[in-house]
């Protein structure tokens, strides 16, 4: 706590402005079964909404507003219980791999408790799990892991029982129990962890990791174990039907949607590119969680060198080959080494989601919060053994770990420091990543906030250099020419065609992403507003440019919509862009909303109506209901008989 209390005064980052501060559904205003289903199904981050770690934002900002210091409060207590968590995982993990230890040489193995101990404060304090207690947004990912490790937990504390309850080879019914109770801690948390976020899911394929390294599928205690014993059917069953089965039929749903090209026109990379990119990036991601430095934990990563081919650059080849090494081991340390088999293994497996097929951004440290602990039950009980014999002498393991605990905890403070202020964050993270664009417009971005739209502020002046240049930089969006035009426009400057040329060319260059249609969003809301003049005919041909690829989002379409009805007047091109947010989104009630209001104010009641049952049918908790009540009596008025003499 101390370490990161300093990061406690700090504000919002990134996406938190899009799933908090712009998002009106976790901002309740009351206490009631509509707000709170609204809430929990507000996410625009995700297709399966999120609704626990939505609903936990909803109570934060029922008990204290937008002020972010109780967000990042309750991030840090949730990282505290999953500390606790760690602690008692690793005390599992390291009492059912003690029987591999010769006794002569157990009297100098530390106890499990202070090893356990070990693990547990070095993953607290490793830098690399900053973003997810600081990062707002990113309770989703400390929140679902609350979940695994619990699930862990009670299935390593079930798996033990049944070792110690089969004492005859016939006590069926006691492995039955045991059994259960294992499916309960796997399916259970799971469900629950996947209502925070989907890594949840790697659950299964954690614990199937722990039970192959460690328990074998076996009835009978590691020491016991003969090559002729058999393994437990029921064991392996279970991990048929937790595992092997869901994996199947998620394969089956996701891979159409990989191989199908378009669905990658808004990423700098392909398919095979992804998967070379990312063995680099884990291999990075190994280094920045034991070896962290200041410019390596940057937080923005858009500055990252994709993989074109094996040697483009040469260290993809080198780390395909590290990982084939780190696979290598963890067979061959598996009986001699299991928990550092085991910490590899969990590292390695925690990366098959976010690190191979989907369609992710390449980076993001948050992505190692469970698998930083694999690596910590991998290294510190190896630093912290007393055991003489091996080539490097205890002593020197000991003084090794105790230096990285003290750069970990170190580097984690100046970084928890720095978050506590918004601009010595920005002016830091561009230190730390100079070639990022996020970074340079995030920077840019603070000054405009602090310059409060004065063009005599000293900040003003300061604003322009780092937008400029995120601009500039290959890969960026829009985001820097947006914030550009939306910051003169407000203080009655001129606006620079360049800006304006090079937002229409990179809105043709390539599909929109979720940046360049939240700058157009923004822009259209400033406009809308009366707050920004904006030449139409530039946002037009941005419009334009954006929508001349294959299958416009939704959110690009509804954007639009909004600009034509509001700014444009243009009500026939203001429904028909609706229309299109509502067949691309079928099941997102905001844009069918928008619909009925469209068609009610354009005098096609009957259409109207329709749309309007086709939203009832979405109220799902009553979230709906003031919704469709306004929409109903704005029909209705429409519909009744108007007094003699008065018109429409």
């Amino acid at each position: 706590m101390i370490v990161y209390w300093p990061g406690l005064q700090g504000y919002w980052l990134f996406d938190d402005y899009p799933n908090i501060v712009d998002n009106p559904g976790v901002q309740p205003h009351e206490v009631s079964v509509p707000a709170l289903a609204r809430a929990a199904l507000s996410s625009p981050a995700s297709d399966f909404k999120r609704p626990l770690a939505s609903f936990s934002f909803a109570a934060n900002y029922l008990i204290g507003g937008l002020d972010p210091f109780g967000w990042k409060l309750a991030n840090l207590v949730i990282h505290l219980l999953n500390g606790v968590l760690v602690f008692s995982l690793a005390r599992l993990s390291l009492a059912a791999t003690r029987g591999n230890i010769p006794t002569k040489h157990q009297n100098k193995v530390p106890n499990e408790a202070l090893l356990a101990v070990l693990i547990a404060a070095s993953w607290m304090l490793l830098p690399i799990n900053l973003t997810s207690v600081l990062y707002v947004v990113q309770r989703e990912e400390s929140l679902a892991n609350l979940f695994v490790l619990a699930g862990l937990i009670g299935y390593v504390a079930g798996r033990q029982r049944m070792l110690t309850q089969a004492t005859t080879a016939g006590d069926d019914q006691s492995t039955w129990r045991g059994i259960g109770r294992c499916a309960a801690s796997l399916i259970i948390p799971t469900a629950l962890g996947l209502l925070a976020k989907e890594t949840a899911v790697m659950l299964p394929l954690y614990a199937f990791l722990i039970e192959w390294i460690v328990f074998d599928f076996r009835l009978q205690a590691q020491a016991h174990i003969g090559r002729d014993a058999k393994r437990n059917r029921s064991i392996i069953g279970l991990f048929v039907l937790v595992l092997l089965l869901p994996m199947a039929v998620g394969l089956a749903w996701q891979v159409p949607h990989v191989l199908n090209p378009t669905n990658w026109a808004t990423r700098d990379f392909t398919l095979g590119q992804r998967l070379l990119s990312e063995a680099r990036v884990v291999c990075d991601y190994l280094a920045w969680t034991v070896l962290p430095t200041p410019h390596a934990l940057s937080f923005y990563h858009d500055d990252f060198r994709i993989s074109t081919g094996l040697l483009s650059p040469w260290t993809t080849l080198a780390s395909l080959f590290a990982l084939t090494a780190l696979v290598v081991a963890i067979f061959r340390i598996r009986r001699r080494h299991p928990l550092a088999s085991l910490g590899i293994a969990l590292f390695l497996g925690c990366q098959l989601l976010t690190g191979t097929i989907l369609q992710l951004e390449l980076v993001y440290e948050h992505r190692n919060y469970f698998a930083s602990f694999g690596l910590m039950l991998a290294i510190v009980p190896w630093l912290a053994e007393t055991r003489a014999g091996s080539a490097i002498r205890p002593w020197l393991r000991r003084t090794a770990l105790a230096g990285l605990m003290l750069w970990w905890t170190g580097l984690t403070a100046v970084t928890a420091y720095a978050w506590g202020d918004p601009l010595s964050l920005a002016r830091e993270l561009v230190e730390r990543a100079p070639e990022s664009p996020r970074a340079q417009y995030e920077l840019g971005r603070t000054y405009i906030i602090y310059s409060h739209y004065d063009p005599a502020s000293p900040y003003t002046k300061l604003a322009y250099s780092p937008l400029e240049r995120a601009a500039s930089l290959p890969g960026s969006s829009i985001l820097p020419q947006q914030a550009l035009i939306f910051m003169n426009s407000r203080m009655g400057q001129p606006l620079k065609a360049p800006w304006w040329d090079s937002m229409i060319a990179k809105l043709k260059a390539r599909k929109s992403g979720v940046q360049d249609e939240s700058s157009l969003a923004a822009l259209t809301e400033c406009a809308k507003d009366g707050g920004c003049s904006l030449p139409t005919d530039r946002m037009v041909q941005a419009f334009e440019a954006a929508l001349s690829h294959p299958a416009p989002s939704a959110r690009l379409q509804a954007t639009y919509s909004d600009y034509a009805w509001n700014v444009l007047g243009d009500h026939t091109l203001g429904l028909s862009m609706i229309e299109g947010a509502v067949t691309s989104a079928p099941n997102e009630p905001a844009y069918r909303i928008t619909q009925v209001r469209m068609l009610a104010s354009s005098g096609n009641d009957a259409k109207a109506r329709t749309a309007l049952v086709q939203l009832q049918a979405m109220n799902f908790g009553g979230r709906l209901s003031t919704a469709i009540e306004s929409l109903q009596k704005l029909l209705d008025n429409h519909t009744a008989p108007m007094p003699k003499g008065q018109s429409r």
